[in-house]
C-alpha cells in the first residue's frame, strides 16, 4: 500500500456561519492542497469535511496519517464513538442525538477503504502543514463570508 501524508483543518466565521477547510496531501515529497467551504456551517463540519475531501482523493487504498487539530474528529474515530453512535441510530449514549451524522456516515466508510492512523497536533502553535491548511481554511472561510 502507498503511504499518504494528509495535514488538515477547518474554520469557521461564526459557529454556525461561513467555513473553510483546508488540506495538504504528500506522498513521495509531492504535495497537494485542497480547499473549500461553505456560507453556513460549522467548524466541526468544516475539520470532517477537510479530512473526507482528502480521503476521497485517493484514488486506491492506501495507509494514510491524518495530521489534525481537531479533537472532535480524533476523539470520535479513535475512542470509537462514532461507531457506536451509528450502532445506536445517531443516538449518543446520553440519548442525545449525535452531530453531522451525514458526514460520520462519509467518513466511516472511508475508514474501512483505508488504513488510517490519526495523530492530533496543537493548532495554531506553529506547525508548518497545519499553519498553511488554517490559512486555506481561513481563505474559504472569508470568501463565503463576503458572497
Amino acid at each position: 500500500m502507498k503511504h499518504v501524508d494528509i495535514f488538515t483543518d477547518g474554520a469557521c466565521s461564526g459557529n454556525p456561519g461561513p467555513g473553510g477547510f483546508g488540506a495538504i496531501l504528500r506522498y513521495k515529497g509531492i504535495e497537494k492542497e485542497l480547499s473549500g467551504g461553505d456560507a453556513s456551517t460549522t467548524n466541526n463540519r468544516m475539520e470532517m469535511y477537510a479530512v473526507i475531501t482528502a480521503l476521497e482523493t485517493l484514488k486506491e487504498p492506501c495507509e494514510v496519517t491524518i495530521y489534525s487539530d481537531s479533537k472532535y474528529v480524533i476523539d470520535s474515530v479513535t475512542k470509537g464513538w462514532a461507531k457506536s453512535w451509528q450502532s445506536r441510530g445517531w443516538v449518543k449514549s446520553n440519548k442525545e442525538k449525535a452531530l453531522n451524522p451525514d458526514l460520520w456516515e462519509k467518513l466511516l466508510a472511508l475508514l474501512d477503504k483505508h488504513k488510517v492512523e490519526f495523530v492530533w497536533v496543537k493548532g495554531h502553535a506553529g506547525h508548518p502543514e497545519n499553519e498553511r491548511c488554517d490559512r486555506l481554511a481561513v481563505e474559504q472561510s472569508q470568501r463565503y463570508k463576503n458572497s
